[in-house]
């Protein structure tokens, strides 16, 4: 039995690594296979399709990132701080996987959902939660300001989703250009679409 759990979770973990890396369309089935050491009988004996793979091995990836994004968005935290770190948060992560890989991967949410959300609904529908639990922190951090006085935004959670949008979009563009460095300036606009009423000092 042990044997069995062991291989599900190494299917999960390059499932991940491999769909985020590469794109959900170009990696196989028996690619995870390989790389995961597993046999097919196994793969289906877990999962019925690779979207189902891909379902759980995202929810699994944000499981063990949701704790770095408490940590970010704690409520010891002031909350503009908390936008300022997660910028810096955003643009290290990115930079530290390009690093591994050569290139810069981007989003591993809105990758999968630009690629595959209007082929697989199941696909689409992860992925959305994953943007949405995302968008939450964010929008925590917005209303936990406005009741501070140090934004100047009517609806905490509209802002919330235009800075997480805009961050995205950021991504999207440091992925197509392959340049990190375009990650590197977040903050400025963020702090500019929240009305941020002073320079944040971390």
């Amino acid at each position: 039995m042990g044997r069995t759990s062991d291989a599900k979770e190494k299917l999960l973990d390059v499932a991940f690594e491999l769909l985020w890396d590469n794109s959900y369309g170009g990696v196989s089935v028996d690619q995870i296979c390989e790389r995961a050491g597993v046999n097919k009988g196994s793969f289906y004996h877990f999962f019925g399709t690779k979207a189902d793979l891909a379902v759980t091995a995202y929810g699994e990836h944000w499981k063990q990132k949701q704790p770095e994004m408490d940590r970010l968005f704690s409520a010891q935290v002031p909350p503009l701080e908390r936008l300022s770190n997660w910028c810096a948060f955003v643009y290290q992560s990115q930079k530290e996987k390009s690093e591994i890989y050569g290139h810069v991967c981007g989003c591993p949410y809105s990758s999968l959902g630009a690629e595959i959300a209007t082929q697989d609904d199941k696909i689409r529908l992860k992925v959305e939660e994953l943007v949405n639990r995302g968008t939450k922190y964010v929008e925590s951090a917005i209303a936990d300001a406005k009741r501070e006085g140090t934004v100047t935004v009517a609806d905490s959670k509209l802002a919330a989703q235009q800075v997480y949008s805009y961050v995205l979009g950021v991504v999207l563009t440091a992925k197509i250009r392959n340049d990190v460095e375009v990650l590197k300036d977040l903050e400025p606009t963020v702090m500019a679409i929240v009305g941020a009423k002073a320079p944040v000092t971390a």
